[in-house]
């Protein structure tokens, strides 16, 4: 995941644009970016399809600390003229769900795309029903489903969040959330925009790049856009965070 930090002086603040695999380099990308900069109390723009659990979890404690707030959407910086903008029609999938969970407020655009599923081992993900799993295996995602489980209560979430996730397995399309849903998980606290990103016009016109991609393994990216679907899963099949496990970690 990539970090900049988008000027809109003097007519708001600013964000921070968040985009890309969640890795295990994801928490000390973020560290250095917000090395002398205050950030207390901004905004994160999200625009993800997951990635590791533990790091996600971890990046997402971080964001608590500093009382950031969450949404989702495409950073559109604008010319010389322009003012930089949000398209809202965004996607935000797996893990970036829990980061969304994790603004002090959040709120998710109507055109927006949140969409969840199963975590599992990141390795195996492309085809878990033919792969094979041993108990140390089972031991991982049992473990790491414990610690999300905890990280979504501490943020406040609701347990329906976890459950609609965890019903979704690798090999079925992810579960696009409603408003209903938004709101039931507490995933959603605003339907104003002015609370997350005031002063700033997320109403733009959505663009043919801002079509889900498929992103590549390690964090490449891809060459062209593909075509407007979900994806099944996360694409990051790097390690989380535990230097204890042998086995790869769960990644979402």
């Amino acid at each position: 995941m990539k970090f900049s930090w988008v000027a809109c002086e003097p007519n708001c603040r600013g964000w921070i644009s968040a985009v890309g695999i969640i890795t295990a380099d994801t928490p000390k990308a973020f560290e250095e970016f917000s090395r002398g900069r205050q950030l207390g109390g901004a905004t994160v723009v999200l625009d993800s399809s997951g990635g590791s659990v533990n790091d996600a979890i971890t990046l997402g404690r971080r964001f608590r600390n500093l009382g950031l707030l969450t949404t989702v959407g495409v950073s559109l910086r604008g010319g010389q003229s322009a003012r930089p903008t949000v398209a809202p029609e965004a996607y935000c999938e797996s893990m970036c769900v829990f980061l969304l969970l994790a603004g002090q407020k959040r709120y998710v655009p109507e055109a927006a795309h949140v969409r969840v599923h199963q975590i599992w081992m990141g390795d195996r993900a492309d085809d878990a029903k033919a792969a094979s799993y041993s108990a140390q295996d089972l031991m991982i995602v049992e473990r790491d489903i414990g610690r999300l489980a905890k990280y979504t209560f501490d943020m406040g979430g609701a347990g329906d969040l976890l459950s609609l996730a965890l019903s979704v397995p690798p090999w079925e399309d992810l579960h696009e959330l409603d408003a209903g849903e938004l709101k039931l998980t507490n995933l959603v606290t605003t339907d104003l925009v002015a609370d997350v990103l005031p002063h700033v016009d997320i109403s733009a016109p959505a663009m043919a790049e801002l079509a889900p991609k498929t992103q590549a393994r390690f964090g490449a990216e891809p060459q062209q856009a593909q075509p407007a679907k979900s994806t099944k899963t996360a694409e990051a099949l790097v390690p989380t965070g535990s230097a204890a496990a042998p086995a790869t970690a769960a990644q979402k």
